[in-house]
């Protein structure tokens, strides 16, 4: 990766929004299903998905990540142009394997689609075997774009400092390599005026030795507080994924609840706040998920409350 290759930003949450504005707008879309909500509601609100219905958006391709898939999708089932994919993924903790991305890439660039890789999580992953990279599979840079950011390591939630990875050698189905680049380096000339300058020394800081080892640090305290959830889960014989190398534990309901009536059911019986899965799309009904993000006695306070109060 070249330098002039990095965009810094105000947060991959705004970039996985504003990137497909360079895109034209008959661009067919597919998303991970669940899915971060950014990815289908920032299309919905640019007019690319037509109207919404009981499984979703008309005009998405949705892939579905299911039990049965381990949480990662497979290829879409016709041609797309821009396709989303988040790992360590949002909401259901699941990373993607070399193999699984290397099955993208390839379409991707057999079919001159664009990946748009959502790598946020990407510290998270402890396990040396998998990516934390898309750029780790050969013949990426030729169609994928990565996001990451400093809010999930750094705390930078609030203050925003994130970077977007744009090749030059990127190429869309009617351009040649470089023009995607050249027209994100005019988007963001024009639209943005930059992350300020304090924040970025917040974020030198964060990579500083010393940052880097504090960074490490607190990644390893959400870790621990994920494998607190889960484990306080699987006592009670609630079936759960992810944690292991993301900050998310992704539950299946129990007693074939709904999403929404678990998150009731949770909050009346232990005083427990957490996501409905369905609020993620139409895959994640009948699913849950608990974030790792907070202070250990709130997380040990909850899980007690959980193994103490939820009636199964």
């Amino acid at each position: 990766i070249d330098p002039s290759e990095i965009f810094v930003s105000d947060g991959a949450k705004s970039d996985s929004a504003n990137i497909q504005g360079i895109f034209s707008q008959d661009c067919v879309v597919a998303v991970q299903d669940p899915a971060y909500p950014v990815y289908v509601d920032s299309n919905v609100i640019s007019g690319r998905t037509g109207l919404a219905g009981e499984a979703g958006y008309e005009g998405l391709v949705y892939m579905p990540c299911t039990e049965e898939n381990g949480f990662f999708p497979e290829l879409p089932d016709r041609k797309v142009d821009l396709i989303y994919i988040c790992s360590p993924n949002n909401p259901t903790g699941a990373v993607a394997t070399k193999e699984q991305l290397k099955s993208f890439v390839d379409y991707a660039n057999e079919h001159k689609a664009v990946i748009f890789f959502d790598s946020a999580y990407a510290a998270f992953i402890t396990d040396p075997s998998l990516p934390r990279s898309i750029y780790e599979i050969e013949g990426a840079e030729k169609c994928a774009i990565e996001m990451n950011s400093f809010s999930k390591t750094a705390g930078f939630t609030g203050v925003r400092l994130a970077w977007t990875i744009v090749p030059k050698a990127l190429q869309t189905e009617d351009s040649e390599p470089g023009k995607a680049h050249a027209l994100w380096t005019r988007r963001q000339n024009t639209f943005f005026n930059g992350a300020s300058n304090v924040v970025q020394a917040g974020g030198l800081a964060a990579l500083s030795k010393e940052g880097r080892e504090q960074t490490d640090a607190q990644v390893a305290f959400y870790l621990e507080n994920a494998r607190i959830i889960n484990e306080g889960l699987k006592s009670l014989g609630i079936i759960t994924y992810g944690g292991g190398n993301a900050p998310y534990v992704w539950l299946k309901t129990p007693g074939g609840l709904s999403s929404w009536d678990f998150f009731d059911k949770l909050l009346g019986e232990c005083h427990v706040v957490g996501t409905p899965g369905s609020g993620f799309g139409p895959a994640g009904e009948g699913f849950f998920r608990l974030s790792a993000f907070g202070h250990r006695e709130n997380v040990e306070k909850a899980v007690s409350s959980i193994k103490e109060s939820l009636q199964i």
